[in-house]
Protein backbone atom coordinates (compact mmCIF):
# COMPACT_ATOMS: atom_id res chain seq x y z
CA UNK A 1 0.00 0.00 0.00
CA UNK A 2 1.20 3.20 -1.19
CA UNK A 3 2.71 5.79 1.74
CA UNK A 4 0.02 8.64 0.94
CA UNK A 5 -2.96 5.62 1.24
CA UNK A 6 -1.98 4.50 4.72
CA UNK A 7 -1.35 8.10 6.16
CA UNK A 8 -5.05 8.87 5.47
CA UNK A 9 -6.25 6.16 7.05
CA UNK A 10 -3.87 7.35 9.61
CA UNK A 11 -5.54 10.54 9.75
CA UNK A 12 -8.92 9.79 9.43
CA UNK A 13 -8.65 7.03 12.59
CA UNK A 14 -7.05 9.28 14.50
CA UNK A 15 -10.46 11.64 13.80
CA UNK A 16 -12.61 9.02 14.74
CA UNK A 17 -11.02 8.54 17.77
CA UNK A 18 -11.16 11.78 19.08
CA UNK A 19 -7.83 13.21 17.85
CA UNK A 20 -5.81 15.40 15.67
CA UNK A 21 -3.11 14.12 13.35
CA UNK A 22 -0.93 17.10 12.26
CA UNK A 23 1.23 17.43 9.24
CA UNK A 24 4.71 18.65 10.25
CA UNK A 25 6.40 20.55 8.25
CA UNK A 26 10.53 21.53 9.83
CA UNK A 27 12.18 23.36 7.33
CA UNK A 28 15.30 23.68 8.16
CA UNK A 29 15.75 20.57 10.23
CA UNK A 30 14.83 17.50 7.76
CA UNK A 31 14.19 13.74 9.13
CA UNK A 32 11.29 14.72 11.35
CA UNK A 33 8.55 12.28 11.36
CA UNK A 34 5.28 12.99 9.21
CA UNK A 35 2.89 13.67 11.84
CA UNK A 36 1.91 14.54 15.45
CA UNK A 37 -0.62 12.66 16.71
CA UNK A 38 -2.53 14.64 19.92
CA UNK A 39 -5.05 13.24 22.00
CA UNK A 40 -6.84 14.49 24.51
CA UNK A 41 -5.37 14.44 27.86
CA UNK A 42 -2.35 15.54 26.51
CA UNK A 43 -1.20 12.61 25.05
CA UNK A 44 0.52 12.48 21.87
CA UNK A 45 3.30 10.87 19.45
CA UNK A 46 5.51 11.19 16.71
CA UNK A 47 4.35 9.01 13.18
CA UNK A 48 6.61 8.47 9.99
CA UNK A 49 4.29 7.01 8.19
CA UNK A 50 5.98 4.94 4.96
CA UNK A 51 4.83 2.73 2.22
CA UNK A 52 4.31 -1.07 3.02
CA UNK A 53 7.95 -2.73 3.48
CA UNK A 54 9.88 0.62 3.30
CA UNK A 55 11.75 1.67 6.48
CA UNK A 56 13.09 5.18 7.25
CA UNK A 57 16.25 6.94 5.85
CA UNK A 58 19.27 7.03 8.40
CA UNK A 59 18.38 10.54 9.12
CA UNK A 60 14.78 10.15 10.11
CA UNK A 61 16.06 6.98 12.35
CA UNK A 62 18.71 9.43 13.90
CA UNK A 63 15.54 12.21 14.71
CA UNK A 64 13.21 8.91 15.76
CA UNK A 65 16.32 8.63 18.38
CA UNK A 66 16.66 11.92 19.18
CA UNK A 67 13.01 12.32 19.91
CA UNK A 68 13.05 9.33 21.77
CA UNK A 69 16.14 10.43 23.94
CA UNK A 70 13.27 13.37 25.09
CA UNK A 71 10.95 11.32 25.95
CA UNK A 72 8.68 11.17 23.17
CA UNK A 73 6.62 8.03 21.54
CA UNK A 74 7.36 7.59 17.97
CA UNK A 75 6.16 4.75 15.86
CA UNK A 76 6.79 4.03 12.35
CA UNK A 77 3.95 3.05 10.70
CA UNK A 78 4.18 0.75 7.30
CA UNK A 79 0.95 -1.34 7.69
CA UNK A 80 -2.24 0.32 7.74
CA UNK A 81 -3.06 -2.71 10.20
CA UNK A 82 -0.51 -1.02 12.83
CA UNK A 83 -2.92 1.92 13.07
CA UNK A 84 -4.77 0.68 16.24
CA UNK A 85 -2.56 -0.74 18.31
CA UNK A 86 -0.61 2.59 17.84
CA UNK A 87 -3.39 4.44 18.58
CA UNK A 88 -4.14 2.21 21.34
CA UNK A 89 -0.21 2.98 22.71
CA UNK A 90 -0.51 6.71 22.35
CA UNK A 91 -4.06 6.89 24.52
CA UNK A 92 -2.29 4.13 27.10
CA UNK A 93 0.75 6.48 27.51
Amino acid sequence: MREKLIEQKLVRAVKAAGGIAVKLVSPGYDGMPDRLVLFPGGKMAFVEVKAMGCKPRPLQIRRHELLRTLGFLVFVLDDERLIGGILDEIRAS
